[in-house]
């Protein structure tokens, strides 16, 4: 029997969303409200796979989640990037006249601010979960309060939406990743894409030096995110995303990368969701 499918937030939510399209035929989920509890679910072994985002096209990378991926020593398997529409809603029979506070997800406030410019007399607060504000209006009949969230969390949680796709930037779009413990179905026919972790020395050229290796081994950076080390002050972190045509080009890159670099280690290797 497979185990559910460890999402950040509940049904509903965009996590859920990216479970039930990578997934297909499994969907029963583990919900938990924070990402660190979806990390404690799969080194429990209460489930198999989390899904996580990783990066917003607005917003840019969720750092902690990166760290998160590292320090537990977890594999990055798959990804998946969902276009991100946000919806305002709330129980039947009311306008936007009749909505004095809006909860939702700070990202989700944050993407649609300018919106909420033309309410001056709309309160907006933050909340852990776009779909959970959605179901506790629901499940507690609250008028005057309306949520961000999923057309998925409208029809669920059987709520009206008053106004469609009200973030600023139309084309909004996160990435998310699907991580285990253990790659144990690596197929070097499809991977064509890998996260990678290093540090370096502080030495003049030494990033540059680094990432003309990735350009002489036909690896394409599509991705690189520094991050500090918390035991070590102006120490950085380096998280880099690459993909490649040739998995031999890459296992050439990885060979000498472990020469260069400090503390050298591959995330996950997986198929590139762009193609």
């Amino acid at each position: 029997m497979k185990k559910p499918i460890a999402i950040q937030g509940i049904k509903g939510s965009f996590h859920h969303e990216v479970a039930q399209r990578y997934f297909k035929t499994q969907t029963d989920v583990v919900e938990c409200m924070t990402f660190d509890s979806t990390v404690d679910s799969l080194l429990n072994g209460d489930t198999d796979f989390i899904v996580m985002a990783l990066e917003n096209s607005i917003a840019g990378s969720i750092i902690p989640n990166y760290a998160l991926i590292d320090r537990h020593n977890l594999l990055i398997v798959g990804e998946h990037y969902l276009d991100i529409q946000h919806n305002l809603m709330a129980l039947a029979n009311q306008s936007i006249t009749d909505i004095k506070e809006v909860h939702s997800h700070p990202m989700a406030l944050l993407q649609c601010k300018a919106f909420f410019k033309n309410y001056p007399h709309i309160k907006l607060v933050e909340a852990k979960d776009t779909a959970d504000v959605a179901k506790q209006i629901s499940d507690k009949n609250i008028k005057g309060i309306a949520a961000i969230a999923s057309e998925n969390a409208a029809e669920l949680y059987d709520l009206e939406i008053l106004a469609e796709s009200i973030q600023t930037i139309k084309h909004n779009e996160t990435r998310f990743v699907i991580v285990q413990r253990e790659n144990e179905q690596q197929n070097l026919n499809t991977n064509n894409k890998a996260s990678l972790k290093f540090e370096l020395q502080h030495k003049r050229g030494s990033l540059a030096a680094l990432l003309n290796v990735l350009s002489d081994c036909k690896l394409n950076l599509t991705k690189i995110q520094s991050l500090p080390k918390i035991e070590t002050p102006w120490k950085y972190a380096f998280f880099v995303d690459v993909t490649f045509e040739s998995y031999k080009d890459f296992e050439k890159a990885k060979s000498i990368l472990n020469l260069m670099a400090e503390n050298f280690k591959v995330l996950g290797e997986y198929k590139n969701a762009r193609q």
